[in-house]
This record gives structure tokens, sequence and C-alpha cells, in this order.
């Protein structure tokens, strides 16, 4: 009776099995594509980094929202959670991520993508407060956090990226990622000798930025830069203005750089004494159009057009 029951049994436990199976290609991919290393990071450029380096062979996830900047960004608790459990956390150190501090992740995941020149860090001291977006008051106090705006350091940071993915990836996936690494960083070469060269026509004059996010970028590439607080779809008031004079009584610059495009009533406020408009984008959140490397791109263009 043993042999004759066993044959039966296992015939409805076949179907019962078979039922389970995907009943499409799309569902096998969803659960296939579930085996990638799963990768969160703190801003755009470090998303942009892994993506490139990593391929279809990891997910990256950048949950920052797109109207934030992500230096201030709180995230939720589900966010935190998916951090928590995330392969790989990028982090862009330089106390980058204020929300880490009240944060536990899981130290063996982290990677600080910037620890190889933490030594070279700018300290920003007595900053003003300020708001801008949903995220509330904040100050740009303490250090300075735009690292990738030089772009030798972008270079050093994508490098973590990619030693950190090629510990994380299958084996055949390796030779991959250091190919992406050194097509990357000759493209980053090319943009930092671009930007110096814009530095030496330059030659030091007096500059004002919309926002303190250049430290890095004005170290790097010789720039003599003082920054106001003012956002780019605010059109400055009286009292912004009157700062600004008293800013330019000291630091007599004609070139404003703005972190995005100003409204066209700031630009006229700005020609009616004397300051010309140039956008150069930080690129911590995702851009509407293109990517990390054009964006920079763009940013560089605008600069070489503007010191012909």
């Amino acid at each position: 009776m043993h042999f004759t029951l066993k044959p039966i049994l296992a015939l409805p436990l076949f179907v019962l099995l078979s039922g389970c199976l995907p009943s499409d290609k799309s569902t096998a991919v969803s659960a296939e594509e579930k085996g990638k290393p799963q990768i969160y990071v703190a801003n755009y450029p470090l998303k942009y980094f892994a993506q490139r380096l990593g391929g279809s062979a990891v997910d990256v996830h950048f949950p920052a929202p797109a109207d934030e900047d992500p230096a201030f960004w709180s995230p939720d608790d589900d966010s935190i959670a998916s951090y928590q459990a995330a392969d790989l956390i990028l982090m862009n150190g330089a106390s980058y991520s204020k929300w880490v501090d009240n944060t536990t992740l899981p130290d063996d995941k982290v990677v600080n993508t910037s620890s190889a020149f933490s030594k070279d860090f700018i300290e920003i001291k007595d900053a003003t407060t300020h708001s801008h977006g949903p995220g509330g008051e904040h100050s740009h106090s303490g250090t300075a956090f735009t690292t990738w705006m030089d772009f030798q350091q972008a270079i050093l940071q994508a490098k973590e990226v990619s030693t950190a993915l090629e510990g994380l990836v299958p084996a055949e996936e390796k030779e991959g990622v250091k190919k992406h690494f050194e097509e990357l960083k000759k493209e980053l070469e090319s943009l930092d000798q671009r930007l110096l060269d814009v530095g030496k026509k330059i030659a030091r004059a007096p500059l004002v930025a919309s926002h303190p996010v250049y430290h890095y970028m004005a170290r790097r590439y010789d720039l003599n830069l003082e920054a106001v607080l003012w956002e780019p779809e605010t059109v400055p008031d009286e009292k912004a203005m009157t700062e600004l004079q008293n800013v330019l009584s000291k630091h007599p610059a004609q070139w404003m750089i703005w972190e995005g495009e100003p409204t066209a009533q700031s630009v006229e406020k700005l020609a009616a004494i004397g300051l010309k408009s140039v956008v150069v984008d930080p690129c911590g959140n995702v851009p509407e159009n293109g990517d990390f490397i054009s964006v920079m791109k763009t940013n560089i263009e605008a600069l070489e057009k503007a010191f012909p």
C-alpha cells in the first residue's frame, strides 16, 4: 500500500506547485531582479556614479523628493527602513546627510565616499540660518558638503563607489565595473581641465554666488567667490538687494553664479546694478533633463561663454 499511495499523492502536489509558477515572462523577470544588490544613496551624484558603474547588475535607489535639497532632507520611517535593509549604502560624507546623526545604519553596509579627502574638508563658521523649499530652516555652518564640484574629489568619490561595487556584484561583473570607472574618470578629468582653464581666464576676478555651495569648486579652480542666500525662484526684495550692495561695496563682482535658472525679474534687477547672471547647477538632486555629466558640461559651457 505504501508504494501505491506515493504516486497518487505526488500527482496533486505537482499540480499544486505548477499552479504557483509564473504565468508570464514579466513576472519571471521581476523575481529575477529581486536578486540584484540593492543600493541606497545619499544624493544624485552618487546615484549617477553607482548606476553608471554598476549598470544592470545593481538596483540603485535615491528616495529623496525632487523638490528638496537632499543635504537637508529627512527620510520617513519607511525610507530609513529601506536604507537599513540595503546591501550597500553610499553616503556623501562631509556632514551631508543630517538625518544620519539620529539614525542607526549598519556599519558594514555604509561607505563614506569622501573619506579619502576628509583632511581637506572646508569648515564654514557663523553661517546665517535660512530656509528654502519644504525642508524648513537650516544653516550651512559646519563642513562644506558639495564635495563633487571639485572634479578631482568627484573622481575619488567615484573610486570609492567602484571599489564597493566590485565587492558586491557577481564575479563576471567586476571587470565591467572597473572599465566603467576608467571611462567615467576620463570624462571627469576632461571636465576638471576645462574648469581649470576657465579659472585661469577669470583670473581671480570677484564673483558672487546665489548660495554657499561652491566652496570646493572655488578652491580647486581658484575662484574669488562670495556668497549670499538667494533662491533662483525668489525675486530679491529691497532688503536682499541692500545686503547684496553691501557685499559688492567690498567685493565688486560683475557676475552672479546661480544654482538654478533665476527668474527674469531677478536677472533684470541684477542687470540694473551691473551684475550679469550665469547658472552653475551643483546637481545634488535628479535633474529635469540630462544626467550628471551633461549638467556639468552645460555648467562649464556657460562659464566658458561668460569668460571667453
